[in-house]
């Protein structure tokens, strides 16, 4: 079990370093064309930000739960292979 969750832990941590320079990064801007938002037309804000958010948040979920579904998977896997393994040494004796 422990085994497990530090995998899950170090699995975590590597995506957030992974993630974390792309979100960081951002376009250059020229100095002489910054406007701020509350000066730009309504046309021309961003009025889908939180749209945009809970779809990258949407897409890490399904990640996560495509991950976790693996590894329920994968440790029925080991369990009959260690089940049947046990078989074997049994019956060749």
């Amino acid at each position: 079990m422990m085994e497990r969750l530090r995998a899950w832990a170090t699995a975590l941590v590597a995506m957030l370093l992974i993630a974390a320079p792309l979100l960081a990064m951002q376009p250059p801007r020229p100095p002489d064309e910054f406007v701020p938002i509350e000066q730009l037309p309504p046309s021309e804000q961003l009025p889908s930000a939180p749209l945009l958010v809970g779809a990258y948040a949407f897409v890490w979920l399904a990640v996560m739960f495509y991950l976790w579904t693996i590894w329920r998977r994968l440790a029925k896997v080991e369990n009959d292979l260690q089940a049947l393994a046990q078989k074997t040494r049994s019956s060749a004796r």
